[in-house]
C-alpha cells in the first residue's frame, strides 16, 4: 500500500515539527494563549490529542465511534464538542499530555496502515478512506503547528506536504459554500499554486473562467483561515472565485473566525 505509507510517513513528519514546538517547553509555558481565541499551547496538543483519538477510535472500533456520534447529538450543544475535547485534555499535566499524544499518534500510525483497502471509516462528515483520514490529519497537525509556531514567533520551513492541505482546502470548496448557508457554482474552477520548491500544482480545467492563483503557503494559510485574506498573495480572476477565497475553508464544521487582517503582516506575503 505505497499511498499510505507515502501520507503516513508525511504525517509522521507534520506530528514532528508540531512536538519540536512543545518538547522542551517549560510547564508554566503550556499556559501561553495562542492565536486562536481562547486557546492556550495546552489546548492546541489536547485538540490534536482528542482528534487523533476520535481517528483511532474510528479506524479501530467503528460500532463504538458510532456510540460516540450518538453521545454528541443528544448533547445539549453538539457544535460545541470540539472545544469541550481541548479543554477536558487541556488540564492534564503538560508531560502527560504530550506522553499521551504521541503513544496515540504511534497508535494511530498503526491502525491506518492495517485498515484493508476500500474500507470506509466513519467520521463526523461522510465516511472516509484510510488515506483521506491520514490526509486530514497532516491538515489538522499543520494548521494547528502554526498556531504554535505563531505563538513563540517561530517562521516554519515550508515543505511539500503543503500540498496535501492545499487539496483538502480545493476539495472543500462546495462544503465551504454550504458552511455559509450558499449554493456552490456550478462553473468549475482552476487553482494553479506555486509549491515551496517553485513547481506548480494544479487542480480543475485550465480552461475555466474562474482562476484562483498564488504561492502555495498562502492559499494553506488561507484555507485553515490562519491568516487573512488580505495579508496574503492569494489572487482570484472571476467573481465567484474572488467570493470563494472569502469563505474557504479546509476544515469541517461551522466557519471559524479566522484572524484579523494585520495581525501578521509583518512578515508580508509568502
Amino acid at each position: 500500500m505505497p499511498e499510505i505509507e507515502a501520507l503516513l510517513a508525511d504525517l509522521d513528519a507534520e506530528s514532528a515539527d508540531a512536538d519540536r514546538l512543545v518538547a522542551e517547553l517549560a510547564p508554566d509555558r503550556w499556559a501561553t494563549p495562542t492565536p486562536a481565541a481562547g486557546w492556550t499551547v495546552a489546548h492546541q496538543i489536547g485538540h490534536l490529542l482528542w482528534t487523533d483519538e476520535r481517528s483511532l477510535l474510528a479506524a479501530t472500533d467503528p460500532e463504538g465511534f458510532g456510540q460516540a456520534l450518538e453521545e454528541i447529538a443528544n448533547s445539549p450543544d453538539p457544535l460545541r464538542f470540539v472545544d469541550a475535547g481541548a479543554e477536558q485534555l487541556a488540564v492534564l499535566p503538560p508531560e502527560q499530555l504530550l506522553a499521551r499524544w504521541r503513544e496515540t499518534r504511534a497508535a494511530l500510525r498503526a491502525a491506518l496502515a492495517a485498515v484493508p483497502p476500500g474500507t470506509r471509516l466513519p467520521w463526523y462528515g461522510p465516511p472516509m478512506s484510510a488515506a483521506s483520514m491520514a490526509t486530514a490529519r497532516i491538515m489538522e497537525t499543520w494548521a494547528h503547528g502554526q498556531d504554535l509556531a505563531d505563538t513563540f514567533g517561530v517562521t516554519r520551513q515550508p515543505t511539500g506536504r503543503l500540498r496535501h492541505v492545499a487539496h483538502i482546502g480545493v476539495r472543500a470548496r462546495d462544503f465551504a459554500y454550504a458552511a455559509h448557508g450558499l449554493d456552490a457554482p456550478i462553473a468549475p474552477f482552476h487553482v494553479r499554486l506555486t509549491g515551496p520548491d517553485g513547481d506548480e500544482w494544479t487542480w480543475g480545467d485550465e480552461h475555466a473562467a474562474q482562476h484562483v492563483t498564488g504561492p502555495a503557503l498562502d492559499f494553506c494559510l488561507l484555507v485553515t483561515q490562519r491568516r487573512h485574506r488580505a495579508d496574503l498573495a492569494v489572487r482570484a480572476e472571476g467573481d465567484d472565485a474572488d467570493r470563494w477565497l472569502d469563505i474557504a475553508q479546509a476544515f469541517a464544521g461551522p466557519p471559524g473566525p479566522g484572524r484579523a487582517p494585520g495581525r501578521f503582516a509583518s512578515e508580508g506575503a509568502a
